[in-house]
């Protein structure tokens, strides 16, 4: 398979590019903290987009995948001035439009709109940060849902275990 040029566009966010696997912790105010393992994949198709894709699952103490967690799917695309929209689409009923911007390897991005359907649970606001260090992928998720306000959710670092993989058409 060939693979495409990036687009031009992206280089700002071509640091995210490939397979990316680790783990974090989570905790709300309405469940028990958890420890979870996570995958992320960045894409292109040399169009000006990245796709993306991330799987989480439980952990039980001894690191084990315990069960399935949540799944998300969607496209991040760079503007100019080093803006950045992020639309995410969950299994669960709730699309999300983010946006932010990226300063060097460091992306801060705050919920722009939220749609759920009749049957989602109650989410109203979402803010992400990403950072890369020391060439390992940080990211932290604070949430507003189910009648608390936005605060700490989940957090995880992510190494990368592949390259970038063309995604197709």
């Amino acid at each position: 398979m060939d693979v495409p040029e990036l687009h031009p566009g992206l280089e700002p966010i071509a640091f995210l590019l490939g397979r990316w696997e680790g783990a974090g912790v989570g905790g709300y105010p309405t469940i028990e903290s958890f420890n979870f393992g996570q995958e992320i994949v960045f894409g292109h198709n040399g169009k000006p987009f990245l796709t993306y894709t991330s799987r989480t699952w439980l952990l039980d103490d001894a690191g084990d995948r315990v069960r399935e967690l949540a799944t998300e799917t969607g496209y991040w695309r760079q503007l100019p001035d080093r803006q950045l929209e992020v639309c995410l689409t969950h299994p669960t009923g709730v699309v999300e439009i983010y946006v932010g911007e990226v300063v060097f390897h460091k992306i801060e991005l705050h919920t722009d709109v939220v749609a759920r359907t009749a049957t989602a649970k109650e989410y109203t606001a979402g803010h992400r940060l990403y950072g890369l260090v020391n060439g390992n992928l940080m990211w932290a998720y604070d949430m507003g849902a189910v009648g608390q306000p936005i605060q700490s959710h989940i957090s995880a670092e992510l190494k990368k275990v592949a390259d970038f993989v063309p995604e197709a058409g």
